[in-house]
């Protein structure tokens, strides 16, 4: 049985039967804290793993054996496209704070303990939302839980093994005036978070585009007229995402950036289908 349609826990609710708001603060407060209990496991098994996660996760996209650099070499050679093949520079890292060590390690704990915990959170969420939804609204979401955690560590993945190798390669070997060569623990945990967590979030729009569609925001015809503009956005956000200026690094980050808002299209247009038989049955 699928993990968004059974909950052990829960209490059993009559059909029918509405809960106060103070009910529903306390449902949302239960959930709440079923979730950072959820986090805070994560954080503790992450954080006492010590240097393995350094040395194995946060950094080895710093490491010319790091699967992106050789898959894409290979690729190069197949291809003959040379600007596909990029290593990282060799470049040393150091601490400008006593007490730095520690406090990076508890940031990165906190959020690969949130990676970790996110389909029990999404999980939680889902359980708030669907008691109140009516029977087919809650059958039509159904997979709410597996798509939006899908999606999310989807965006995560993507981030650290496409977006993360191509920025590192350009920011850490990038010089001027004779300056560069290290980088500090500080900055490179920021931008590896920068490059994971914010675009697992960004994966979700065809999740939000549904919600969006459900409320009558927004429309296919609306994401349709407004598709050239998103284009546009879309590219900018490439360019930022990725300060390489190579342009085949900006194509890898844009393409599945796109998808996702054709995706929300076609998300939409089903929204709207449904709309429509609902309402002509109903004449």
């Amino acid at each position: 049985m699928a993990l968004d349609q059974v909950d052990v826990d829960a209490p059993e609710v009559k059909k029918g039967d509405e809960m106060s708001f103070w009910e529903h603060l306390e449902e949302l407060r239960s959930r709440l804290i079923k979730s950072l209990i959820a986090i805070l496991v994560g954080v503790i098994a992450v954080f006492s793993t010590g240097d393995w996660v350094f040395d194995k996760i946060i950094y080895a996209p710093r490491n010319e054996d790091f699967i992106t650099y050789r898959v894409l070499c290979a690729l190069a050679q197949k291809t003959g496209i040379t600007s596909l093949c990029q290593k990282p520079p060799q470049f040393k890292m150091f601490t400008t704070e006593m007490g730095e060590t520690f406090f990076k390690q508890t940031q990165v704990a906190i959020v690969l303990g949130l990676i970790l915990a996110s389909p029990y959170v999404f999980y939680q969420l889902w359980q708030f939302i669907k008691p109140g939804l009516v029977d087919k609204e809650a059958k039509a979401a159904t997979g709410f839980v597996s798509i939006c955690s899908g999606l999310f560590i989807f965006g995560v993945l993507f981030g650290y093994f496409i977006i993360a190798p191509f920025a590192i390669s350009f920011l850490a070997g990038y010089t001027i005036g004779g300056v560069g060569g290290s980088v500090t623990l500080n900055s490179y945990i920021g931008y590896m978070t920068m490059f994971t967590l914010p675009i697992g979030l960004v994966f979700e729009l065809p999740i939000l585009i549904y919600f969006l569609a459900r409320l009558g925001v927004v429309s296919p015809a609306f994401l349709k007229q407004y598709r050239r503009h998103m284009i546009v956005i879309l590219l900018i956000a490439a360019g930022v995402i990725t300060p390489s200026p190579d342009v085949v690094s900006q194509l890898l980050v844009f393409v599945p950036l796109y998808s996702l808002y054709e995706i929300g299209i076609v998300v939409a247009k089903r929204v709207y289908k449904k709309k429509a038989l609902a309402m002509s049955s109903e004449l």
